[in-house]
């Protein structure tokens, strides 16, 4: 069984720049929108440069870690099709549900609704359905409802009722900015999400950095570390 995790936050607050310490040859990175990696190494704060997370090409760069698109079968075919490489990120997840809806906007009726719904239960649980040894991480804006409660960001009410991403996972981080820094919170402050296994992390506020994260899941259910070049 895989392991799923929800990185969930605003814009802004160190998601996509959390993946700067993750070798992208351990990697694979998938875009629902094609956009540059949010950092580079300064003063050896990175360990990766954004520009090493090269697009995959079959022809001309097969050893690529980056895919873009935002296709539910094109992602569950890499999903399914990833044998060597343990860590998939899904970048903007939310947003692979808000273009098919716009794709589909002219469409009347509700059964769009429920096919949207149902393509986002697939990647979930296909993530659940891997080897042991893969972690996915799905990078997922927040939203706010009418109780001031946190959740993931879907496309509106009707598809909330359909699906809870955050009751299909074990672990959900929320990033977020305070003090000039950003963090990952590990455990529920009342109003959101966040939850992790017991005794994963000793504290409820971790540096973002995916990397430890990971490292974090990978000592915990002990599983297979990457093997150094």
């Amino acid at each position: 069984m895989g392991t799923p995790v929800i990185i969930l936050g605003g814009s802004g607050r160190g998601k996509s720049t959390s993946l700067r310490n993750l070798n992208p040859m351990d990697c694979v990175l998938i875009q629902a929108i094609d956009k540059q990696l949010p950092f580079i190494q300064i003063e050896g704060k990175a360990a990766y440069n954004g520009k090493d997370w090269k697009l995959w090409s079959k022809d001309k760069n097969p050893d690529g870690s980056r895919f873009v698109t935002d296709n539910t079968a094109t992602i569950l075919q890499i999903l399914a099709g990833t044998k060597k490489r343990n860590i998939i990120i899904i970048d903007d997840f939310q947003y692979i549900m808000a273009n098919e809806f716009m794709r589909r906007s002219s469409e009347v009726g509700f059964n769009k609704f429920t096919e949207i719904g149902r393509n986002a239960w697939q990647l979930l649980q296909q993530a659940t359905n891997l080897d042991a040894d893969k972690r996915v991480y799905f990078m997922w804006h927040e939203d706010q409802d009418d109780f001031g409660q946190i959740r993931t960001k879907t496309i509106g009410k009707m598809l909330n009722e359909k699906i809870v991403p955050e009751g299909m996972v074990s672990i959900c981080l929320r990033a977020f900015k305070n003090d000039g820094g950003y963090w990952f919170q590990t455990q529920s402050n009342g109003s959101d999400p966040c939850k992790a296994p017991m005794g994963m992390f000793d504290r409820d506020t971790i540096e973002n950095d995916l990397k430890i994260v990971d490292d974090a899941i990978v000592e915990y259910y002990e599983l297979s570390k990457p093997e150094k070049a």
